[in-house]
């Protein structure tokens, strides 16, 4: 399989994966119903009657959930069709020094609004929180970034930025998995579909992160650094196509 992963096979790869990935973003708009949730602020304010500061909810702006979720696939289908056109020849020399730094940005972008959506779907609909999730995840894929280039100019592999990342991206799952234990404590479970979102989406996180472990070991195919930038855009394409149309058919479908 490596001999026929050549630099022609993974362009033309590159624009069959964004037309896969704007087709469904595409669909997702057309076929959704209009679904849109309260992003609130909170502050405090003084309570005349009680004679004491109070926390008091605000609702900022409302967010379609549809536009959310065709905004990671947009962007994938963007960097996938840069990727195979006018940016082709520099992620051809990075691909050729084992470095891809426009993965990590689009990554750094797609996988935080796919974080951002998740937590929604489980009640997280603060503004600032739903900006650290954000940032988190973005931080951890920029670390991926950090990783291929510090790598560059050592001898013997450097871990401290995958280390760094894995906590950076470990702490959002923390607070989702609180949030969706706290309802169920409560006699509030979330739906078994976000369930099933929650255990597919950090599977396949996980596997992102297992695939830079056996590209730098270099185990078997990925020997390859090519093998390895095939299997993250497969892994890309899966755990998206997942985590849409399970948001789709547990909510956004007429």
């Amino acid at each position: 399989m490596i001999k026929n992963i050549t630099k022609q096979s993974l362009r033309s790869f590159n624009l069959y994966m964004g037309l896969l990935h704007l087709v469904q973003a595409i669909a997702i708009l057309v076929l959704s119903k209009s679904f849109s949730i309260p992003i609130n602020g909170t502050f405090l304010k003084f309570n005349t009657m009680t004679q004491s500061l109070e926390p008091t909810t605000k609702v900022l702006f409302d967010l379609s959930l549809p536009l959310l979720i065709a905004a990671f696939l947009f962007l994938s289908s963007v960097a996938h069709f840069i990727i195979a056109t006018v940016y082709n020849k520099k992620y051809n020399r990075d691909l050729e020094n084992g470095i891809n730094k426009a993965r990590w940005i689009e990554y750094s972008l797609s996988a935080s609004v796919m974080m951002v959506a998740i937590a929604m779907l489980v009640g997280v609909y603060d503004a600032m929180s739903l900006l650290m999730i954000f940032m988190f995840i973005a931080v951890m894929n920029l670390l991926g970034l950090v990783m291929e280039v510090h790598n560059q100019t050592t001898k013997k592999t450097n871990w401290i930025s995958y280390l760094v990342g894995c906590l950076a991206g470990a702490i959002p799952w923390v607070v989702i998995a609180f949030y969706m234990w706290l309802g169920a404590n409560n006699g509030s479970k979330a739906p078994d579909f976000v369930y099933w979102i929650f255990v597919s989406i950090f599977v396949f996180f996980n596997c992102f992160a297992i695939n830079m472990v056996l590209q730098y070991k270099k185990i078997g195919p990925w020997k390859n650094y090519i093998y390895g930038e095939r299997v993250y855009i497969i892994l890309s394409l899966v755990a998206k196509t997942l985590l849409a149309w399970q948001v789709f058919a547990g909510t956004l479908r007429p």
